[in-house]
């Protein structure tokens, strides 16, 4: 027996009820040993996080393809955790502590870790408990942290095993460095900002009487950072600049320090950008590092003048003058720093070149350099500008291990969808460079390394073993460094399924995890690992997806999945990027308020397509909550017509054409579904469902069988509307739960749990046509009438001369429905008499209706070429526009996708009106 649903749909209600339900059933992890695995495992997201809409669009992709393969029934595991996230959580932690007057060195490095630990257990879950509000089936039995017990153990074993292949080295390079974190950061920690700087030009002095060919004694050199002068050990100029090939190998005299450098030939130089001369500080810019180990100069060799904190210190060549020690960088909190007491040296003694610029009177102004728009790299955590520093870093030989994924994705062993980012893939792999791993923090993986009183280190997985390595009575100290998050969380695929294997001892004390049916560590690798996809953002393909494959590879042997789905950005309704900055953030839990977590997850699916970024559009998620609204009010109708659950998995029997019909479109949408999914379409999928749904079932079937309700067509009407419920909930779990539970009594078999439609069925030929037929006539007397002007519930005849048999069938068989639907009182298969009338076409039939005395057909005809003029000439103007390319590169976007949209209306409706014109004769 069914159970009578409320009038109105309550999406809050049922959600909140409905998760709570599965996570307190186990239903998100069944017991299903015997199965066959799919597994995913969720991007962990950090555990200072929240719900960002870039999450909602990744974790609902992730769930409907979970809830689906479940209900296919596999043994489906979707992995979930967060990352420890050492930048961010430590920030955290200790503005926590500046609110109280506190700070981090007030504590022993252990007491801190134990403070963020307390922050994490108190506060650290934010993120997961919103995950639970978009209705993610994640198995929380398992939830993972990456500094959980066993997974640090992994990365342990990682480390010593990538140093001990010689594929983990200490080396001297530069790295991105924050001074107010004072840490290294990774490339994806870095935002490029625009920032109003300036350009100046300086003459560094040619050496012992050296002049150019043109008489100069000096070479000019612009910068925008003129401090790094005072680290500055070469001057480049390229191979071929014909005004420089008789210095190259000379020397000149720098300005302030007087250190005396070379002048090398290096393409890096450009002759067509400034006076073709680059001044090059190999210890503080990352293309200068790289000329001046071309040039001969050893990294330990290369001088650095900053200290941690940006401020100047002294070169190894003792030549940086006493008054800029100690300085900051360049200007900050109002007081001027080594950047402007360099420049005023430098004009102080002549060496400054001034840049003349002109007023808006046209007269020339001197200016001590030329204002510019810089982009200049900031940290995205500390807020600083980033500096390029000289530091002894641990690295991962990235290019050995990028091997072999290369190798996977060129012979098809991993696809990656879209297939147009292969090519990006290959350009990074290919020219991958050395992976700074070590990080100047306290809270994270710390580095397996320790050192005697010469430096030297000894790489283990314990201190004990360090000791034996080192020989007893050695004092050793550990490295002070942690790993970079990046590093561990390349081993999420494998190290949350409790690799590497170790049974003992038991989850929760430190060993591998289990499952909720108590799989050891070695059943779940080896039943889960490799996963079957991966589902992320493009923009971690790089930091978090290729690392996986390097990780697995080595670490495994094997991929960690044969397929990686690259989803675009989730976009402000104009098309930008959304920031804080720009007031343009959308939060997915405001959505989810106001219109249900269903349908903003089926706008995810149904806007998400391959190789495209989408477009935040409220009106649609608004029309995907009036779709489920639409289901509701369609089930409540089944239930006052005594429709309720289904009995069976397949199709019940049959006689009547639209029972027939309707069983034939599950076969047929079921089919378009598994088709789209296994292509990893979900905008077909979502699509394919949305108008089997709203079309097929609601506007049709349930229209057609209204008024007959017989034995038949109840269990075939219960049977389609279960069909529904399974195949909707992947993408909308919330409310086809609710109706599922509501159809019948049926506890023992929830919908998540279900199986997957399996009609055992074909598509009936002869029923498909026949309603099919029934359709495009209701159709295109809708659409005539809407067309001319007449009302919809106008009854009027219709003359076939020359029906097809299937004419004749359709109308013997449905007069009733013709009626009712069509509002045809008559079908006449005879000529029709003489006078005005519009013609329908519905298969191979022609239909004519008469129209006399129904509307004004001259008048009509007036109306109609008024509008089709009227419509024909605003297209035509916006043709003209659309086609001028001044007006589409500058206009602003919101104005020429109007323009766009106002010309697609325009057409359409020439073309409505010439069809209306033409029906008219």
């Amino acid at each position: 027996m069914s159970t009578e649903l409320p009038t109105t749909f309550d999406p809050a209600e049922i959600e909140q009820r409905w998760y709570a339900h599965w996570e307190d059933q186990g239903l998100f992890r069944p017991d299903r040993p015997d199965a066959q695995p799919y597994t995913i495992v969720n991007p962990p997201p950090n555990v200072t996080g929240s719900l960002h809409i870039g999450h909602a669009l990744d974790n609902t992709l992730q769930d409907i393809m979970i809830r689906y393969e479940r209900l296919r029934g596999k043994d489906a595991l979707w992995v979930v955790g967060t990352d420890h996230a050492g930048i961010a959580t430590q920030m955290v932690v200790e503005r926590q502590l500046e609110a109280k007057q506190d700070k981090r060195t007030n504590y022993s490095r252990e007491d801190f870790v134990a403070k963020v630990w307390e922050w994490k257990e108190e506060s650290g879950g934010t993120i997961t408990r919103q995950l639970r509000r978009l209705g993610c089936s994640m198995d929380w039995s398992r939830e993972q942290f990456t500094m959980d017990p066993h997974f640090s153990a992994a990365v342990t074993k990682t480390f010593v095993d990538l140093y001990n292949d010689g594929l983990i080295y200490r080396d001297k390079r530069l790295v991105n460095w924050d001074p107010k974190l004072k840490t290294a950061i990774s490339d994806l920690e870095v935002e490029t900002q625009d920032v109003k700087g300036s350009f100046w030009h300086f003459r560094y002095p040619l050496e012992d009487g050296v002049t150019l060919a043109d008489g100069r004694d000096y070479i000019e050199v612009a910068t925008t950072r003129p401090e790094t002068m005072l680290a500055d050990m070469a001057l480049a100029v390229h191979p071929d600049d014909e005004r420089y090939k008789s210095v190259v190998g000379k020397h000149v005299v720098l300005p302030i320090t007087g250190r005396r450098v070379p002048i090398v030939a290096d393409e890096h130089a450009d002759p067509e950008l400034g006076s073709g001369a680059v001044k090059i500080t190999p210890g503080h810019d990352f293309n200068d590092f790289e000329v001046g180990k071309r040039a001969g100069f050893k990294p330990a060799e290369m001088l650095n003048m900053l200290d941690g904190e940006a401020n100047v210190c002294q070169t190894a060549d003792d030549l940086v003058p006493e008054e800029f020690l100690g300085l900051h960088r360049f200007k900050r909190d109002e007081v001027d720093g080594a950047r402007e007491l360099a420049v005023q040296r430098l004009k102080d003694s002549g060496h400054l070149i001034p840049h003349i610029a002109k007023t808006k009177k046209g007269e020339e102004q001197e200016l001590d350099a030329e204002p510019r728009t810089i982009a200049t790299p900031f940290g995205d955590r500390g807020g600083v500008v980033i500096e390029p520093w000289l530091t002894d870093q641990w690295y991962v030989d990235a290019e050995k291990l990028a091997v072999k994924p290369i190798e996977a994705v060129k012979n098809g062993e991993v696809e990656i969808v879209p297939k147009s980012w292969e090519k990006t893939f290959f350009n990074w792999m290919e020219n991958i460079q050395p992976w700074c791993v070590s990080r100047q923090l306290w809270w994270g993986h710390r580095i397996p390394a320790w050192y005697d009183a010469e430096g030297k280190a000894y790489v283990a997985l314990t201190e004990e073993e360090a000791q034996a390595q080192a020989g007893e009575g050695a004092a050793l100290t550990r490295d002070e460094d942690v790993l970079d998050t990046w590093f561990s969380s390349a081993l999420w695929p494998f190290a949350t399924l409790g690799w590497p294997e170790n049974p003992s001892p038991p989850a929760g004390e430190g060993g591998a995890p289990t499952g909720a049916e108590g799989e050891g560590a070695a059943t779940l690798v080896a039943k889960h690992y490799p996963n079957n996809l991966l589902i992320s953002g493009f923009d971690i393909l790089f930091f978090w997806d290729a690392r996986m494959m390097m990780m697995g590879q080595y670490s495994t042997g094997q991929n960690p999945w044969p397929k990686l789905y690259l989803h675009g950005l989730v976009r402000a309704a104009d098309g930008q990027k959304m920031s804080k900055s720009k007031g343009n953030v959308v939060d997915p839990l405001g959505l989810i308020d106001q219109y249900g977590a269903d349908a903003l997850r089926f706008f995810m699916a149904a806007m998400e397509s391959q190789g495209r970024d989408i477009k935040m559009d409220d009106k649609r998620i608004e029309g995907y909550r009036n779709f489920a609204t639409k289901l509701w009010n369609a089930t409540r109708f089944c239930q006052s017509n005594g429709i309720g659950a289904s009995t069976s998995i397949a199709a019940p029997a049959a006689t009547h054409a639209v029972n027939r019909w309707i069983i034939g479109e599950v076969v047929q949408t079921r089919q378009a579904l598994d088709a789209a999914l296994a292509d990893l379409r979900f905008d077909a999928a979502a699509n394919t469902i949305y108008h089997f749904v709203w079309d097929r079932f609601c506007d049709w079937y349930i229209e057609l069988v209204k008024g007959n309700f017989d034995e038949e067509t109840r269990a075939v009407a219960g049977w389609a509307l279960d069909q529904i419920l399974v195949m909707l909930h992947p993408f909308m779990p919330f409310i086809t739960e609710e109706l599922w539970s509501k159809q019948g009594d049926r506890a023992d078999y929830p919908l998540i749990t279900a199986k997957w439609v399996d009609p055992q069925a074909e598509v009936d030929a002869e029923a498909k046509a026949e309603i099919d037929w029934l359709i495009a006539l209701t159709s295109a007397i809708r659409t005539a009438k809407n067309e001319l002007g007449i009302a919809p519930g106008a009854k009027l005849e219709a003359f076939c001369p020359a029906p097809s048999a299937l004419a004749k069938s359709v109308v013997e068989a449905n007069a009733g429905a013709i009626e009712r639907l069509a509002r045809l009182t008559a079908i006449h298969f005879a000529e029709a008499p003489a006078g005005a009338a519009m013609q329908i076409a519905a298969g191979e039939d022609a239909l004519v209706i008469p129209l006399e005395g129904v509307i004004d057909i001259e008048a009509e005809k007036t109306r109609l070429s008024k509008a089709l003029e009227a419509s024909a000439k605003e297209a035509k103007s916006l043709e003209g526009r659309l086609s001028n390319a001044n007006f589409v590169e500058r206009a602003k976007p919101e104005a020429v996708e109007k323009a766009r949209a106002d010309h697609a209306h325009h057409t359409a409706e020439v073309a409505r009106l010439e069809a209306a014109l033409a029906r008219l004769g």
